[in-house]
């Protein structure tokens, strides 16, 4: 009796079986009838395997935290191959935290760099500056006093010869006499000759000019 029975008792075994791994654990979990059962079971699938196999044998564990794959021996890893995992999960950490400082040194380099060159730019380009107010008043009251001046020595010039005295016209007519000597003899006077008869001429104009004049 006992013999007979016992083949019905490996067979029931067979049948009730844990999965040994992720695989199969998903292919059984595909065999459920409702959609929300398969998601269930799969996901339970996940949970309890961390490995997935490899196409040429053996396993694989994928760290996201380190976006790093790990052979391990098992559907699951050791607690060696766990504290191995966490070693390289440290010194990840370590160099993102190195890199970091060095990327962020360079880039405060680089800003410093970039405004150092715009303030040697800014040196060699001198802008324009504005005329001071005080100096503009000063340039235009320094002009407006030249017109005035002129004006002021035209008038009076005006009135000195409003009489038309010899003095006024002696020069104009000195001048045209010597116009015509060059015209008629083609020389010109020497400086000497010259002065003389600018001398003669003015002494001339003053002595009529002193007849001329009206007695008190």
């Amino acid at each position: 009796m006992l013999s007979v029975l016992q083949p019905s008792r490996v067979t029931a075994n067979w049948w009730t079986r844990a999965p040994a791994d992720f695989e199969q654990c998903a292919a059984d979990a595909g065999k459920a009838a409702a959609k929300e059962e398969r998601t269930a079971a799969l996901t339970a699938c996940g949970a309890k395997f961390a490995g997935r196999r490899k196409p040429g044998g053996g396993y694989t564990y994928y760290d996201f935290l380190q976006d790093r794959s790990f052979d391990i021996a098992g559907p699951n890893p050791t607690p060696a191959e766990q504290k191995y995992i966490d070693q390289q999960y440290a010194l990840y950490l370590e160099r993102q935290r190195r890199d970091n400082i060095v990327a962020a040194f360079a880039a405060k380099q680089e800003e410093e760099e970039l405004q150092q060159a715009s303030v040697q730019t800014a040196e060699r380009v001198p802008l324009p500056h504005a005329r001071p107010s005080k100096l503009i008043a000063s340039r235009t009251a320094e002009a407006r006093a030249m017109a005035e001046a002129r004006a002021t020595a035209e008038v009076k010039a005006r009135r000195d010869c409003a009489n038309a005295s010899f003095s006024c016209e002696w020069p104009r007519l000195s001048q045209t006499i010597d116009d015509v000597k060059k015209k008629l003899f083609g020389a010109t006077p020497n400086k000497t000759g010259g002065d003389m008869a600018a001398r003669a001429n003015a002494g001339a104009a003053a002595r009529y000019d002193g007849a001329a004049a009206p007695a008190d």
